[in-house]
């Protein structure tokens, strides 16, 4: 008997203290690491190795989780060689690796174009039309190819926006939604995100809850959907997340009245992203907030605000691309700083930072970039 009650005894106590070993997991980073790994910057400007960039501080301090590339990255000679060259650097001076992303969808947005050696692309638009899966998913492995031998692990595409409004100024007009019909959008978003597998490349979903609608440009103002927007415009997600291919969510900077009656950016929307994205439809994997520097956040918002309500709302990964004048640029550290003011003010929890910080981290190890 006594013996029986030892063994019990020793068993209680190992599994208290795998317990306690697992609860603390987590909080045993630092809250400055936590904080450094929901923001993603721009990678600067300059497309030849400049050791002396000053994100490179910020990611060698633990300020930055994430960077994005655009076409200013790119040299005009040896172009993949450079690029490649940099982007090896850049993960060398992060201790946890970085997401390194960048908006590849093909056809207007597309960065790696022809004039750099890199193969042509089409549009969403064209892969809808003919609606061939195989095609699709040719286009798709192409893309992920390139990004996985330079060192690109994320892209920001698809975009699954449902061609509501074909004059829509930044997205049916220039060709980035696969169709009106959202299982069409639905199917071929798919086959896209499967290429990319394939090579390891984490892809993202956007405009949450859907931007096919809108007739004005959020990059340019406020754009408003309220008597636009259509309940299929969800449904592209709805049929992705069901069939567990969801990498990541990047939200939309329009309002839409009828999931945020208060009227607030979907970014900024805990209506719209905790009890639509998370609630309702079940997502509990990485948010992303579409660039916090277009006009429709920040002509609005003042930094501080905007930054604590996508935080609060439920976005995990602050994306600032500084693709602004000199005046405007916001640098990790200013992000960073501003974040953790607000968490030792009390207007954001050391919790609500966790939570986003393990959604980011289970990604960083779905990719393969953790082990």
């Amino acid at each position: 008997m006594r013996k029986l009650l030892f063994v019990a005894s020793v068993a209680i106590l190992f599994f208290s203290a795998q317990a306690q070993d697992s609860k603390s997991k987590t909080p045993k980073d630092s809250l400055d690491l936590m904080i450094g790994q929901m923001i993603m910057v721009g990678l600067g400007d300059f497309n030849t190795m400049d050791q002396q960039a000053p994100v490179y501080k910020d990611i060698r301090s633990g300020k930055v989780g994430g960077v994005i590339l655009f076409e200013k990255n790119l040299a005009n000679k040896n172009t993949e060689a450079n690029l490649k060259k940099i982007l090896d650097f850049t993960q060398s001076q992060s201790e946890t690796p970085l997401f390194v992303s960048i908006d590849e969808e093909g056809g207007r947005v597309n960065r790696l174009k022809t004039k750099y050696g890199f193969p042509k692309t089409v549009t969403a638009q064209y892969l809808g039309k003919i609606d061939n899966v195989d095609s699709t998913s040719f286009y798709a492995k192409q893309t992920a190819g390139i990004l996985y031998q330079l060192g690109v692990n994320m892209n920001f595409a698809p975009s699954v926006d449902v061609n509501v409004n074909p004059n829509n100024p930044v997205i049916g007009k220039i060709g980035r939604s696969y169709s009106e019909d959202p299982l069409i959008v639905a199917k071929h978003a798919q086959a896209w995100i499967e290429g990319h597998d394939l090579f390891g490349v984490a892809t993202v979903l956007k405009h949450f809850p859907g931007h096919g609608s809108s007739k004005n440009d959020s990059h340019l103002g406020l754009t408003d959907v309220s008597s636009t927007w259509r309940f299929e415009e969800l449904m592209p997600y709805r049929a992705l997340l069901d069939s567990g291919k969801v990498h990541a969510i990047m939200t939309a900077h329009i309002v839409n009245e009828v999931l945020d009656e208060s009227k607030l950016p979907a970014t900024l929307s805990d209506k719209v992203i905790s009890d639509v994205l998370r609630d309702f439809m079940g997502y509990d994997g990485v948010v992303v907030s579409d660039d916090m520097q277009m006009k429709a956040i920040s002509a609005q918002y003042p930094l501080e605000e905007s930054i604590k309500m996508a935080v609060l709302a439920g976005v995990d990964i602050l994306l600032f691309a500084n693709n602004v004048p000199d005046y405007e640029l916001v640098t990790a550290e200013q992000i960073h700083s501003i974040i953790k003011k607000l968490i030792e003010n009390g207007d954001i929890s050391r919790d609500r930072i966790i939570q986003s910080y393990n959604r980011i981290l289970s990604l960083k190890k779905d990719m393969g970039l953790l082990k």
